[in-house]
């Protein structure tokens, strides 16, 4: 009998699941070195060795063209806003549960949404803002203001997730204008200087053993992010983008079998209310003509990672070529 063949929405997602299933496992490498290092020093040597591998990605820009940004200012504030994601959600996971952590991040959508109004000028009706506003309720109950103290990781969970929307609107915003190799370029650079600039005052001795995994750690991302070129090149955004909320199955995994971590009912309340409202978000800009600028669907990285390299990016350099 002949063998069934995937379509290709089918096989992106499966390409979504494994990509989404590897940042977990990055995540879970950072949460298991964050007992011995400083956040700045994991995130110093992620981006260092992620460095060699997108210069090959950026020798492959044959556009003849300045490397100075056209955007200086909206540049500036994407580099800043991309190196306290990074920041923020690396000291988040080494601080709560893998799935509280996942929860605050799969409230971006809410929050691109909400700053595509005054950035991007877009226009959210009323059933879109009765989606952002179910979605905060859901992050409120995974919070429980009142009932369990507010620690430091669960603002930075918060910073992380703001300042990557922030990153996906500026991106919305000037990826247009500016060069691919310019907005890989700067937000690696200034990840790694001000890494770097700490680094003197928190460092400690890192064993061949943990600095192979801070290697690993740095090469899983990209094999992700490829993975999640693959999808987005094969399927539709509604069909790849839902897939990240499997990554909750794997923060509950690893939270019982290796941190004796039990999420509270109160985690996966609040993650079913904010996965649905961003859910709704994303197939109301896909499948209506309410967005103009379909901020949410035309996110497809995940956000709190330090790799500068994005999904759009290569995405739009393999258009390009295609057109040569």
């Amino acid at each position: 009998m002949p063998r069934p063949e995937l379509s290709p929405n089918t096989f992106g997602a499966v390409l979504g699941l494994v990509a989404f299933a590897i940042f977990s496992t990055h995540d879970l490498i950072i949460k298991q070195l964050g007992g011995a290092y400083s956040v700045f020093q994991i995130v110093f040597f992620t981006a260092l060795f992620s460095f060699p591998i997108i210069t090959l990605v950026l020798m492959r820009d044959h556009k003849a063209s300045t490397l100075q940004p056209r955007h200086p200012y909206w540049m500036g504030l994407r580099c800043i806003s991309g190196a306290a994601s990074g920041l923020c959600a690396f000291y988040a996971i080494t601080q709560l549960p893998l799935s509280q952590v996942y929860a605050f991040i799969f409230a971006a959508p809410l929050i691109i949404t909400l700053l595509a109004i005054p950035i991007l000028g877009e226009v959210v009706r009323l059933r879109r803002g009765v989606a952002i506003g179910v979605g905060m309720i859901g992050v409120l109950i995974v919070l429980q203001p009142g009932a369990s103290p507010l620690e430091a990781g669960h603002i930075a969970a918060l910073v992380a997730a703001f300042a990557g929307a922030m990153v996906s609107i500026i991106t919305r915003k000037i990826g247009k204008d500016e060069r691919g190799v310019v907005m890989i370029m700067y937000p690696m650079m200034t990840n790694l200087i001000l890494t770097a600039m700490v680094l003197p005052f928190v460092y400690v001795q890192v064993p061949l053993h943990d600095m192979g995994l801070l290697a690993l750690d740095s090469f899983l991302v990209l094999i992700a992010m490829a993975l999640l070129v693959a999808a987005y090149t094969r399927a539709d955004a509604m069909v790849v983008a839902p897939m990240q909320y499997s990554q909750m199955i794997w923060a509950t995994l690893f939270g019982i079998f290796l941190f004796g971590e039990y999420p509270t009912w109160s985690t996966y309340l609040g993650t079913v209310v904010i996965a649905l409202s961003g859910f709704y978000i994303l197939r109301r800009e896909a499948t209506s003509d309410v967005s103009s600028t379909t901020p949410v669907s035309k996110t497809r990285t995940r956000i709190g990672h330090v790799a500068s390299l994005r999904v759009g990016h290569v995405l739009r350099r393999n258009r390009t070529k295609g057109m040569d």
